[in-house]
């Protein structure tokens, strides 16, 4: 399980490995939302997203022999990317698997930080994995999840909650992103260790709602139908781990569409002067759109998780008329 100690100390390993990120007070959201918003900038992470903070710690706490004979991963880009910054940083090969509609910025960033890629003919992330799964026992190489893995969780929502807790006295209201739910469960359940009365409303794909489901079933629902979707960071199922702790987290669960997404990476752009990637932004559509009911007193956070989107998506969601 993760616990507070396990998160603290991946907090300190990380401390002069990764920047600690500004949480700013946004003044445009917080007149629309009419509730005191406060954004994580996190998209301006080294590597352009949170990720890097899981796993580079992930992999300092492997076995020198497994280090040595490298890892297998799976991503659809920013995990990706982060494992290939973390392995050049530790000197190890990494191979990772990325869907067949991985973006390409992020497919490009991983190839220049030196890691084997191979794109799959697999459209979506969970069948992606499974192939990668059976890659790394063919090549007798550790397998490391994105997000269904304990150090992972502490390293990526953890940290970002042990920055948060010293950057501000109280927080009222968190807004999470769930895709396979490592990096939200890491997060609420340290915020929610600070401050009991925490609300967490876990904002996910309506094409992709595997939360809702796992919550109404009662476990996990590890793989969804492959989504076609310009937010891919929260396209497949939800992780066995993460959910253990989600369903005690989370309070609500919101739904936004692809066009409330689209929309909120432009009014992030014209409004806020601010870029960050579709799976980025889905939070803020939440707040946009009215999806998440907040009280107008305590402080209300949420974190832009990362910038690594390609031009070409980038300029299909600007220059749309809606």
């Amino acid at each position: 399980m993760i616990t507070i100690d396990a998160i603290n100390h991946a907090a300190t390993w990380l401390r002069k490995r990764v920047d600690h990120t500004p949480l700013v007070y946004s003044s445009a959201l917080s007149t629309h939302a009419e509730a005191p918003i406060w954004l994580k900038m996190d998209h301006l992470q080294r590597t352009g997203s949170f990720k890097v903070r899981g796993a580079l710690y992930a992999l300092s706490q492997m076995p020198g022999a497994q280090r040595r004979r490298g890892v297998v991963t799976c991503s659809a880009g920013n995990h990706g990317k982060g494992m290939a910054y973390a392995a050049q940083q530790m000197k190890m090969p990494v191979r990772i698997y990325v869907p067949q509609s991985v973006d390409e910025a992020k497919y490009a960033g991983m190839i220049a930080l030196g890691a084997t890629v191979i794109r799959t003919d697999f459209p979506g992330y969970d069948a992606t994995e499974a192939w990668a799964r059976t890659e790394a026992a063919r090549l007798d190489m550790p397998f490391v999840s994105a997000f269904d893995d304990w150090d992972i969780m502490a390293g990526n929502g953890g940290s970002l909650g042990v920055e948060i807790v010293t950057d501000i006295d109280d927080v009222g209201t968190l807004l999470v992103s769930v895709g396979g739910g490592g990096y939200g469960a890491g997060l609420a359940f340290y915020l929610k260790a600070c401050f009991p009365n925490l609300h967490v409303v876990a904002v996910q794909h309506e094409g992709c709602p595997a939360l809702a489901q796992s919550l109404a079933r009662g476990e996990a629902i590890t793989a969804m139908p492959a989504l076609e979707t310009v937010a891919g960071g929260l396209e497949g199922g939800l992780g066995v781990r993460p959910f253990t702790v989600l369903r005690e987290a989370v309070d609500t669960v919101v739904h936004v569409s692809e066009a409330e997404i689209k929309a909120a990476v432009r009014w992030l752009l014209a409004e806020h002067q601010t870029l960050v990637e579709p799976s980025a932004a889905v939070t803020v559509a939440a707040l946009l759109h009215g999806k998440a009911k907040l009280p107008n007193v305590r402080p209300v956070v949420t974190v832009l998780t990362g910038r690594n989107v390609s031009y070409s998506t980038l300029r299909s969601i600007v220059c749309a008329s809606s």
